[in-house]
């Protein structure tokens, strides 16, 4: 029992910084009546009206600062002590009366415990006491005397133990408590006595020194600083002296007396200079600043001339990379803050396919060498590729040291684009001449071909194995007559008849041919807009156009996919005719108004990027040899362009291809229904027909053809020997006549010439390249009828009755 404060006692003490606080913040209320907000605020304007008063307040608030920490560490101490000898009497009780307390807990004696609690509560310090019995029964022993408390205190819970049969075992807690009351009240008195006693002691010594301060240096100040406020160079006053009591060792003032006064003369004496010199100077601004509204006019009209220039301006450092643009750059999509530090080769596009060019290039550049009109390509901050030219010259400094470049730059994208264009045109041109001979002499062979094979035909229906190879050589030309036919329409020579057209219509029409061509495995899906306008198109070809698109859609999805056909309304304004970013290259005009789209959308592989703007060339394909002849697209993006549209791609790799046709709106409300094509009946006839044909075989074909089909007719090689004929009085209905003839005389100049001299008289022409001469911007002219070369009998019969059964021309 009496070792039971040795064995580890919880002990719980007060928390030794907030047990100080009560009588600190104590201190603090006592103290703040003297330090009032309008005290700190008249000390603080007092503190600054001079030298004395502020050394008086750092005096003041460094002593203050000083007693404070002292004093604190003192309290420190003293309630450390205080506290020990606290824990210390606790130690003792603990180790003096928990024996003696469990023998009367054992004993269940509660009077003795109140006796020995009692006489515990009676030691210094000691606020309460209470012994707990710790019990498996009802209302174990609880004893306290004393007034517990909650602030201030430190805690001490001992263990009452007692030994059954040599073995210890617990049986109460003993819980004590002493407070710091009378500490705190002891450190807060003591606080007072130091604090007034040191803030007198400040206060006075304060008051000595600044005191001093002022007998010695502040009144010496004003009057130097009242000297200094009068002083005038203009009429100097006599040197200054101090007012002090001889005898007096010289000092610090006085040595700044000697240097002020010393200071004065050297003012006068530099003050003749001064003038003098501002003489000179005000001489020398005026020069300057004439040369600074010079430099200001030069940097003015530089800066006219670099922002109203077509050029900019630019210059790079030693290391080549721009330093400066002129804003003239932002007119052409590039961004000066962006092209800062970079140099010209790096944002160049054909670094790699030039490689020589910029190698001598960046010689010269190596050199310190001016170059001139070194052109090369690039992007603006769109992408868009543009095409520079530049010039420029090197700059040194006064040293002679390379210090970089400076020159001007220009623009050739548009030179370039119409440079382009008028290459297009010409080769345009070019295939067209060639297309067109070709045609003509192509359709003349396939025109007899083709009639010639209809005849065997009809003569080997009773023998099946020979009018199956009949049939494969009135295929062979027709496929002929399809890739000529392609050719004209990409070179926009082929003869177009334009109506009003329900382009839904034609186009569900459309759809239904397309399911035996592109097979199950395409899924057609048709999105037709209800309040679509009606097209002026020639139907038939863009009923070919249409057909053309699904099939490179179909090839574009081997493994199966959906084809969209779609329509609706547009109106374009400026787009051009190259698409806006997406289209065919090339022509360039500018497309503003109402047309109608028809879009062929599908969900294939899509068009490489590289090879975009390459689709609409002839012969240009990506299929294997024998699967295309590349003239599918050309010839969808010819009849678009001489239609007075345009044609347009959208594609992305991996994700399809959307082909849109841009057909012009027709001023007409109701739009002509698309009949259904019926077959053509073989027409036969009575009247007489001169023939005027060039060409042999096709001359002789014609005439058996006609002699089969009941005409009687005239026949001649070229326009003079028809007209000679007409001025000798033959007599016919009709004038079957080709275009393109030698002897000078076209087929249209001999329709003209014969209806001089027979007004009223029928004419029918027949062409396989009608040049310009009854077809203009795509369309025949009015009141023309065109048989084109090749045709079948079938096809010439009907054309004749077509013409011979019209009204005659005015």
């Amino acid at each position: 029992m009496a070792d039971a404060g040795d064995e580890g006692p919880k002990r719980s003490r007060a928390i030794a910084p907030a047990a100080a606080k009560p009588g600190l913040s104590g201190i603090g209320a006592a103290l703040a009546p003297a330090m009032s907000a309008s005290l700190l605020s008249r000390l603080f304007n007092w503190t600054r009206s001079g030298v004395g008063p502020r050394l008086l307040a750092a005096v003041l608030l460094f002593s203050s600062v000083v007693t404070l920490t002292l004093t604190g560490l003192q309290l420190y101490l003293d309630y450390d002590r205080e506290v020990a000898l606290i824990e210390t009497r606790l130690d003792e009780i603990g180790r003096s009366t928990t024996g003696s307390l469990g023998e009367s807990l054992w004993n269940l004696d509660q009077n003795q415990l109140k006796l020995q609690l009692d006489g515990i509560l009676r030691l210094p310090d000691i606020r309460a006491a209470e012994v707990r019995e710790i019990a498996d029964r009802p209302n174990p022993i609880r004893i306290a005397v004393g007034e517990p408390g909650t602030r201030s205190i430190v805690t001490r819970d001992y263990p009452l133990n007692t030994n059954v049969q040599g073995t210890s075992r617990p049986i109460g807690v003993l819980h004590v408590e002493a407070t710091l009351s009378e500490v705190y009240q002891h450190l807060l008195n003591r606080t007072l006595v130091i604090l007034a006693s040191q803030a007198a002691k400040t206060f006075l010594v304060s008051l000595f020194i600044i005191y001093m301060f002022h007998l010695l240096v502040t009144r010496h100040l004003v009057a130097i600083a009242e000297f200094v406020s009068k002083y005038s160079l203009a009429r100097p006053p006599p040197p200054l002296r101090l007012e002090r009591r001889p005898p007096y060792d010289a000092d610090e003032l006085d040595k700044v007396i000697e240097a002020f006064n010393a200071m004065c003369a050297n003012l006068e004496r530099a003050y003749g200079e001064l003038r003098e010199a501002n003489a000179n100077l005000e001489r020398d601004l005026i020069i300057r600043r004439r040369a600074e509204e010079e430099a200001r006019a030069s940097e003015e009209r530089f800066r006219d001339y670099a922002e109203t220039a077509s050029d900019w301006f630019w210059e790079t450092g030693p290391d080549h990379c721009f330093t400066y643009l002129s804003d003239r750059v932002i007119a052409f999509g590039m961004d000066p803050k962006v092209r800062i530090g970079t140099r010209r080769v790096d944002t160049a596009l054909d670094r790699e396919t030039e490689p020589e060019k910029w190698r001598a290039h960046l010689a010269t550049l190596d050199r310190h060498e001016p170059f001139r009109k070194f052109e090369y390509r690039g992007r603006d901050t769109t992408g868009r590729m543009h095409h520079f030219s530049v010039n420029g010259k090197p700059v040194f400094d006064a040293d002679g040291r390379f210090t970089g470049y400076r020159g001007s730059a220009t623009d050739l994208t548009s030179q370039h684009e119409t440079e382009e264009r008028l290459r297009q045109a010409q080769k345009m041109d070019a295939i067209g001449q060639l297309t067109g001979g070709v045609a003509h002499d192509f359709n003349n062979v396939l025109t007899v071909i083709t009639g010639t094979i209809e005849i065997i035909r009809d003569e080997l229906a009773d023998k099946p194995e020979l009018a199956a190879i009949a049939q494969l050589i009135d295929d062979a030309a027709a496929r002929g007559a399809e890739i000529t036919s392609q050719l004209l329409t990409f070179a926009r020579r082929q003869p177009l008849e334009p109506r009003e057209i329900d382009v839904n219509a034609l186009v569900v029409e459309t759809a239904k041919l397309l399911k035996p061509i592109l097979g199950e495995h395409i899924e057609i899906d048709t999105r037709l807009a209800d309040d679509v306008w009606s097209a002026m198109a020639d139907p038939s070809q863009l009923s070919s156009a249409i057909v053309n698109l699904a099939v490179n859609a179909r090839d574009a999805m081997p493994g199966g996919g959906r084809l969209t056909l779609e329509t609706a309304n547009r109106e374009l304004d400026g787009m051009s005719s190259s698409g806006d970013g997406m289209g065919r290259a090339g022509d360039g005009d500018v497309l503003r108004g109402a047309f109608v789209m028809v879009a062929v959308s599908d969900t294939g592989h899509g068009i490489p990027a590289d090879i975009r703007e390459r689709v609409f060339e002839p012969f240009f394909t990506t299929k294997d040899v024998g699967r295309g002849t590349g003239l599918g697209l050309s010839m969808v993006y010819g009849f678009a362009r001489q239609t007075g549209g345009t044609v347009a791609i959208e594609s992305e790799e991996g994700q399809g291809t959307v082909m849109r046709l841009f057909l012009p709106r027709s001023k007409g409300e109701a739009p002509a229904k698309s009949a259904p094509v019926q077959p053509l009946a073989t027409a036969r006839g009575h009247e007489t027909i001169l023939v005027v044909e060039d060409d042999p075989l096709v001359q002789g074909y014609v005439i058996a053809q006609l002699g089969s089909l009941g005409y009687r007719t005239l026949v001649a090689g070229d326009g003079a020997s028809a007209l000679a004929l007409v001025d000798q009085g033959a007599r016919f209905d009709l004038l079957f006549t080709d275009i393109i003839m030698p002897g000078g005389m076209n087929g249209r100049e001999l329709a003209d010439a014969v209806r001089l001299r027979r007004p009223g008289v029928r004419v029918l022409f027949t062409s396989g390249y009608t040049d310009d001469t009854i077809v203009h911007e795509g369309h025949l002219d009015p009141g023309v009828a065109l048989l084109g070369k090749p045709y079948r009998k079938s096809e010439l019969s009907e054309k004749i009755r077509e013409v011979l059964a019209g009204d005659p021309p005015a």
